[in-house]
Order: structure tokens, then sequence, then C-alpha cells
């Protein structure tokens, strides 16, 4: 095969998109969560 596809780079960016989906998945859960985890904390630091 003189000109073979390259999937090299077609895998990297594959590998990017997951990251990128990754990472928004868990901003939105921590967004969604921060503030309950926060009250949960906050909570327990004055019943101290």
């Amino acid at each position: 095969m003189l000109f073979a596809p390259k999937e090299k780079g077609q895998g990297l960016v594959e590998y990017a998109l997951i990251l990128v989906l990754v990472a928004v998945v868990v901003i939105a859960v921590l967004t969604v969560l921060g503030p309950i985890i926060g009250n949960v904390f906050t909570t327990i630091n004055t019943s101290f």
C-alpha cells in the first residue's frame, strides 16, 4: 500500500474527545453537588 491512511492522529483525537467529555461531566456534577457538599461540611463544622 503506497498511501496507507494514518490512524495515529485519528486515535489521538478520539482520546482527546473522550477526555473532554469526561471533563465536562465532572464539571457538571461538581456544579450540581458542590453546594450540597458545602452545606454538609458547614453543618458538620457548626455542630462541633
